[in-house]
């Protein structure tokens, strides 16, 4: 029986010779199949040699890198997180003419094509194989290459590699990206994605950012010639840049006017008109450093980039909306106030040490070394060190050595020749503060002032640099007294006490003094006690209810650093945040329940949907009666006969019936000053000190928390009465919602000869030194 191959040459044979046109087909078939099969292995990675290309997710779901947005919550941009600057527009939004520019310019058949132009393919052959990278690619194409980031190492495969080769497997991928492109969107969203993924250069993605960087203008608003403009720089953004290249940019401009008048777009009598004109560029970088709540910001950034990582976001790249508790109007009157009490105070400063240097041990002489010591904690010197650690004098040599540097003055920033040395010097002189305004009932914070200069000093007072509080630290033994039974009508005797206690196994004694260094002698109320800020019935009723109990009542209510259960604690010996304390305070205002004071509203996502809702956490610290008696109790300031918060009356915030409750702090030797303010719907915290805290007034008339940080209280709460469209109104403290079982009205009557002054600083020796609350932070 015959075999099939022995019966296919028999049949092979009786045929005779193949014609040239089948052998024609027959090549044209092997051609058609290796084309086919060239195409599909690309498609799909074949043996992992192509490298891989966007499927039909990506290609429905395209994910364009979006700059995430950081809103106020009255709708002020403050910030924006990105790794390309771009915030994509809709079609309607961008101008006719820009997209008669590109078309003209950049794929006259875009209308026609399906996503690759016949008559070009023979010159993208040409040049795939001169290594050319750019070829005669359609908009299409060049949307493939920009979306799908064709040529970068993700989607690079082993063929990549071999020259002319890894250039044509590129193109492919384009070509069949491109295909599917057109199939899945309409011409005009893929001219829309198109505009909001090209790169204009100087840092501008996308047809928005780039008519805002280059003309200060919106998409829609356009106009001929800097649409021209803009459709030019995609030659080569920077050959081509109006702000880098003036001369190269007009004649590409004119070059796609041309374009245009060739293909019939414009008329050739407003080419010749158009195409005279300069440029008239308005370049405009966004800049957020030099606006508001820079301080804020920075805090902000450092919480949001976490939280995202946490929940599979990119805040650089995922296009969020993050809208934020601050207020811009709280925020700008806020920082207006810290701007003008600060100057003036630095002034008082100035005069005060009248070109001595300030920072002073505890006997006021000048602490020797000091610039030295500071300047080796400083990134410079560490630099220098590595650089130079066979040669330390060169180190010196460079510190020393005067060049041109730009300072910050309160009269605007000035370029000077100093040394490094000198400019810590400079430097180290200036006073700072920090001020935080929260809504106790919701926990949003109003407004955020970390310093007095970004761009100069960028650690952050609010909540990342901790002091010692002082007397605003006394509340915390009053409500853990009150708690515990006592009345603002109970009385404690101002007089010299000594309180025994043991340390480490060892026997001390602690004489804590009021801060005019005198007893009154006098049977005082709690209420009046706390408004005098009396360190002697502090330091009393902290032995009374346990300074282990202080402790505790003082972390119920919201302070999370770490606090020493000494003697002195009520007396604020321990370091805490302004952040902490506004928080803390708020519970007295909100009946007796803490929240914490939150940055972010909620966040979302490109689309306009809510991804997540930010509520605070909270939890109920004390009673309502505690609360509401503590809350009267603080009013003491301002309302018992030399209470410490009197200064405030020197500020129009009163009338109508306006309450306040406040307390001053000032701690040893007038390093720190404080102010705690509250008003039936605000909770301000402000500080204010040397940077370091050996920088301080020497005399309590100049340094104490009332001369401070009352100053920048009173004119922020003026600034923000005055502004009638912030709807901030004066008025009582709400009655209490429960019944006081307590006694409480006990109003002081006193004789003024009998009485010392109200001041509130304390002495060195009030303070039980403790490892963690002295020295430089």
């Amino acid at each position: 029986m015959r075999t099939q191959w022995q019966a296919y040459r028999q049949w092979k044979q009786a045929r005779g010779p193949q014609t040239t046109v089948e052998l024609l087909w027959k090549v044209f078939a092997v051609c058609l199949f290796l084309g086919w099969f060239y195409f599909f292995s690309v498609e799909h990675n074949f043996l992992g040699l192509f490298g891989e290309s966007p499927g039909l997710d990506k290609l429905q779901n395209p994910r364009i890198e979006m700059a995430s947005e950081l809103y106020t919550a009255d709708g002020k941009l403050l910030a924006k997180y990105y790794r390309e600057n771009r915030s994509p527009v809709p079609y309607e939004k961008i101008s006719p003419v820009l997209i008669n520019a590109l078309v003209a310019t950049e794929d006259i058949r875009f209308y026609d094509h399906s996503g690759i132009d016949a008559k070009s393919i023979a010159a993208a052959f040409a040049d795939a194989v001169s290594g050319d990278g750019r070829g005669a690619s359609t908009i299409t194409q060049q949307l493939a290459k920009n979306l799908y980031k064709t040529r970068e190492k993700e989607s690079e495969g082993p063929l990549y590699k071999v020259p002319g080769l890894g250039t044509l497997v590129i193109k492919t991928k384009e070509w069949i990206t491109a295909i599917k492109l057109e199939r899945t969107y309409s011409k005009e969203e893929i001219l829309t994605l198109y505009l909001n993924t090209v790169d204009f250069g100087s840092g501008a993605f996308g047809i928005k950012t780039a008519a805002k960087t280059f003309f200060n203008t919106s998409p829609d608003s356009l106009n001929m010639q800097q649409a021209a403009t803009l459709v030019g720089l995609l030659k080569a953004t920077t050959y081509y840049s109006p702000i880098l290249n003036p001369e190269n940019s007009i004649k590409r401009r004119n070059i796609v006017l041309a374009q245009m008048t060739k293909y019939n777009f414009i008329k050739p009598e407003v080419y010749d008109s158009v195409s005279k004109r300069p440029i008239e560029v308005k370049y405009t970088v966004e800049r957020y450093q030099d606006g508001i709540a820079n301080y804020y910001g920075n805090a902000i950034t450092n919480y949001m980039d976490e939280w995202c990582k946490n929940n599979g976001l990119d805040l650089y790249t995922s296009g969020l909306k993050v809208y934020t508790t601050i207020d811009s109007r709280f925020q700008k009157l806020a920082e207006e106030a810290v701007s003008e009490q600060m100057q003036e105070m630095q002034n008082r400063f100035d005069s005060h040490w009248k070109g001595k240097s300030p920072w002073v041990d505890e006997n006021d002489k000048e602490i020797p070394g000091f610039i030295e010591m500071v300047a080796k904690r400083t990134s410079y010197y560490k630099y220098l060190e590595e650089r130079y650690k066979k040669n330390p004098d060169s180190i010196q040599i460079l510190m020393n050595t005067p060049r041109k540097m730009n300072v910050f003055t309160w009269d605007g920033e000035k370029e000077v020749t100093m040394s490094p040395l000198d400019s810590i010097r400079h430097y180290k002189r200036f006073l700072h503060t920090g001020m935080m305004t929260m809504d106790p009932f919701t926990g949003h914070i109003k407004a955020w002032v970390g310093g007095i200069n970004f761009k100069h000093f960028q650690y952050d007072h609010v909540r990342q640099g901790k002091r010692q509080p002082g007397s605003t630290f006394k509340p915390f033994v009053y409500t853990a007294a009150i708690d515990k039974g006592f009345s603002p009508c109970d009385r404690i005797t101002d007089y010299r006490v000594t309180i025994n206690y043991v340390e480490n196994g060892e026997k001390k004694s602690w004489t804590p003094r009021n801060a005019d260094w005198r007893y009154s002698g006098r049977n005082m109320t709690l209420r009046h006690a706390l408004g005098r800020s009396i360190n002697t019935v502090t330091a009393q009723l902290t032995e009374k209810v346990g300074k282990e109990t202080v402790v505790e009542y003082a972390h119920r209510l919201g302070i999370t650093s770490p606090i020493q259960a000494v003697p002195s604690v009520g007396l604020g010996s321990s370091d805490v945040s302004v952040y902490e304390m506004v928080g803390a305070y708020g519970t007295f205002i909100n009946g007796g329940i803490w929240k914490e004071p939150i940055f972010v509203a909620r966040v979302e996502d490109r689309y306009g949907n809510v991804v997540h809702q930010f509520n605070p956490r909270q939890n109920r610290a004390i009673s309502q009666e505690t609360a509401w008696l503590m809350l009267y109790m603080l009013k003491g300031g301002i309302e018992e006969p030399g209470g410490t918060s009197q200064n405030l009356w020197s500020y129009d915030v009163f009338g109508n019936g306006n309450e306040f409750a406040a307390k001053t702090g000032t701690t040893s030797n007038h390093s720190d000053g404080w102010f705690m303010g509250l008003t039936k719907d605000l909770v301000t915290g402000v500080w204010v000190g040397g940077d370091d805290r050996s920088i301080h007034f020497r005399t309590s008339a100049l340094g104490e928390g009332s001369k401070t940080a009352l100053p920048i209280y009173g004119k922020y709460m003026e600034k923000l009465y005055a502004d009638k469209d912030l709807k901030v109104t004066k008025g009582r403290f709400p009655k209490p919602k429960i019944d006081i079982t307590k006694k409480y009205y006990c109003p002081t009557i006193i004789q003024p000869k009998v009485d010392s002054l109200a001041v509130d600083s304390l002495g060195t020796a009030n303070f039980i030194q403790v490892s963690d609350s002295t020295g430089t932070r």
